[in-house]
């Protein structure tokens, strides 16, 4: 497996959706090779109570993948991967908009302290497609707040790159804020109006955006998160086998890693690993020997 061209999302709220100790979830990874991963900070697990800081959790994410040698993109700010999509805590959704900017800068501001001077950290993730409105509970798009926490980040932490995903699966940015690195996830299996779907956004048309991207800003262009999970009619731990193999088959998985190699935007960060272990421990590797499989190819291929 190649630690910088491939690698895996991580995240504890998607463990406890499936009821897996996030702490094994992840060592199961890191068993599997993987070297490169996506971590949360997600602001209402370490600030629940305003001013009541706790980072054990991360703290001990962090430590583990060190000591294995891996490298880590960081997600900060209020809109991160996995439902609800927007992880305001309590307390400050409940405040003034002009209140909840000043507590959503002082959260990154500690966070981009705390973890700066971790080597593993190799760049930061600003704020999951940004400005995605029709997906996700709680979201509030505010272009100035975003602007000014890019240029906090880039205060705090001068050295490393910043990637943003502004959008999904389209568009380019053309406004500020303008990250080091632009981010694009790639989805070809959704659930639609009581069917499924093949996505019309084939590699193609992900590689003239990144030739646009390019040349419009000379920014590099990754996949930061790459359809490796089922997308069904419900959620994934209350499907049968049957239903997540309609959305996710190891066929699919096979499909979904060699499409997005063709994209050739480097680094790709697969989706799914809680449900790969979870699959796991029903005694069925077919899932994890398909991704496994996948990547080799890829790495061969590329």
């Amino acid at each position: 497996m190649s630690v910088e061209q491939l690698g895996v999302s991580f995240s504890v709220k998607q463990c406890r959706n499936f009821g897996l100790d996030p702490d094994e979830t992840l060592q199961w990874l890191i068993a599997q090779g993987f070297r490169r991963f996506r971590l949360m900070s997600y602001w209402n697990e370490h600030e629940r109570l305003e001013g009541q800081l706790g980072f054990a959790v991360l703290d001990r994410q962090i430590d583990v993948i060190e000591k294995s040698g891996g490298e880590i993109t960081l997600c900060l700010g209020a809109r991160q991967p996995r439902w609800p999509e927007n992880h305001w805590p309590g307390w400050a959704w409940l405040a003034t908009p002009e209140r909840r900017g000043e507590a959503l800068l002082a959260y990154v501001e500690t966070v981009v302290n705390r973890y700066k001077n971790r080597a593993c950290i190799t760049s930061w993730q600003l704020e999951n497609e940004a400005l995605l409105t029709n997906f996700g509970e709680r979201s509030e798009v505010d272009r100035l707040r975003l602007r000014a926490e890019l240029e906090l980040v880039k205060r705090l932490d001068p050295k490393r790159r910043i990637a943003m995903t502004t959008s999904t699966s389209w568009g380019i940015p053309i406004r500020k804020p303008i990250p080091d690195i632009v981010g694009f996830s790639f989805y070809h299996t959704l659930y639609q109006n009581g069917r499924y779907k093949h996505s019309l956004m084939y590699p193609w048309f992900h590689r003239l955006r990144k030739y646009a991207i390019r040349a419009v800003h000379q920014k590099p262009v990754f996949v930061h998160e790459l359809q490796l999970e089922p997308w069904g009619p419900t959620a994934i731990w209350k499907m049968d086998t049957a239903e997540q193999d309609a959305s996710m088959s190891t066929e699919a998985i096979a499909r979904n890693l060699k499409l997005a190699g063709r994209i050739k935007a480097w680094p790709i960060d697969l989706w799914g690993g809680e449900w790969w272990y979870w699959r796991h421990l029903q005694g069925d590797d077919s899932i994890i020997d398909a991704v496994k499989t996948g990547i080799t190819e890829v790495n061969q291929a590329y």
